[in-house]
């Protein structure tokens, strides 16, 4: 039976492939849970996607995640820089989280420097773009094979 991993996606990336595409990319979010998806099936993986603007559906999806899922991919989008909640919920939930960037935070805005999620993360992949996803998918392989 594969294990199930939630890749979660917040406020802003159901506009990818439209905004600023200089630094995020072309790609669409479907095409982005398309490949996840893809990649997650080569790796024994069954991968369920989310996305909402709104970081109750977030939280909540971290708790349902704790329940029946063995880690979660999440961009966090602005939430990462404001999100005590999200931080909290990381905490409580039991299954390794990785949080994932489009871009580079650290070669961006000050603002963006600083992640509430981060120190409640099992770690953090940022600047690959698209691939950032791919890089979690392949760490949470690694961590869930370690825990079984």
């Amino acid at each position: 039976m594969p294990s199930t991993i939630f890749v979660l996606n917040g406020p802003n990336l159901n506009a990818l492939g439209k905004r600023e595409p200089g630094i995020y990319g072309g790609q669409t979010l479907a095409d982005i849970e398309a490949m996840c998806v893809e990649h997650g099936k080569t790796l024994g993986l069954d991968v369920v996607c989310r996305q909402s603007n709104h970081e109750g559906d977030l939280v909540d999806w971290f708790h349902e995640a704790g329940n029946v899922a063995q880690g979660i991919v999440v961009n966090a989008g602005a939430y990462t820089h404001t999100s005590i909640a999200l931080h909290d919920a990381a905490k409580a939930i039991g299954i390794p989280v990785i949080e994932v960037h489009l871009s580079n935070v650290h070669a961006r805005e000050e603002f963006r420097h600083k992640s509430m999620l981060a120190p409640a993360a099992k770690g953090v992949i940022c600047g690959f773009g698209a691939n950032s996803y791919i890089l979690a998918l392949n760490a949470l392989k690694t961590l869930t094979q370690q825990t079984k």
